[in-house]
This record gives C-alpha cells, structure tokens and sequence, in this order.
C-alpha cells in the first residue's frame, strides 16, 4: 500500500500562538465593564453632616446675591446697593470690627440657587482679600 500516506510523519510544530482563547476573555471582560460601567455611580460625595451651632452669631451682615446678580449688603436693617467687585470694601467701610479676628462680626452670603457659582466664589475671594475672616454661607434646611 504505497498509496496510503501515513499521518504522523508530515506533521510540523506550529509555532504560533493561538489568540482564540485570549480575545475570548478579552469579550468576556469587555461585556462584564459595559454592563457594570452604568452601574457605577459618578460624583457621589459625603458631605458632612451639619449640627446645631451653640449660638447663632449676633447681628451679622448679610450679603445678598439676587437672580440677576444684583447684590445688597443689609447691616440690621439698612440695605445698601453693591456689585460682586466691590462688596469687600464697601462692608469694610461700613464696618470696621469685620477684620477683627476672633471677635470679628460674621459676614453672610445669602444666594439665589439659580445663580453661577462663580459669583459666590468672587464675592468670598474679594472679601478673603479684604482681609475678613468670619465668613458663612446661608442655606436653606430641607424638610
């Protein structure tokens, strides 16, 4: 039977890598991260919780911020016009005892929520120049 070719003696050693198995794990890990990616909750921050403060400050000045980004110092009851540039020197003006350190009065930013953050963070960079050291913000308590 010279007609018959025997198997085993033609075979050659393959000398390559066999990438089935590797790109199937590859697929398996790609659909497990696209399925849990969503999953995933970005942004999620702890806040800290806020308590009771032993005594609300005496008689603070309070800075308003308006929708349309008008601002208004109130000392007591008067209330007196301004612009986010200004609002530092103006309450220094009307008001001394603001840099005052430890017995500082405490200044209060009130601001609409509809308003750019940016313009809260001018008004308490302008007033951190000016050297005030009490400042807070005002927020509303949810029910």
């Amino acid at each position: 039977m010279p007609g018959v070719v025997s198997r085993g003696r033609d075979r050659r050693t393959i000398s390559e890598i066999n990438m089935v198995p590797f790109i199937d794990v590859m697929l398996v890990l790609l659909i497990i991260f696209m399925v849990t990616a969503p999953l995933i909750t970005p942004s999620m921050i702890a806040l800290p919780k806020v308590g009771k403060a032993p005594s609300q400050p005496q008689n603070p000045i309070q800075i308003l911020i308006s929708k349309d980004e008008t601002v208004q110092i109130k000392v007591k009851t008067d209330a007196v016009p301004s612009n986010v540039n200004n609002v530092a020197a103006d309450i220094v003006k009307m008001d001394a005892n603001v840099k005052a350190g430890a017995n500082a009065v405490p200044v209060v930013i009130s601001a609409d929520k509809s308003i750019k953050y940016e313009t809260v963070v001018k008004v308490m960079d302008n007033l951190q120049k000016a050297g005030v050291s009490r400042v807070g913000l005002s927020v509303q308590t949810g029910k």
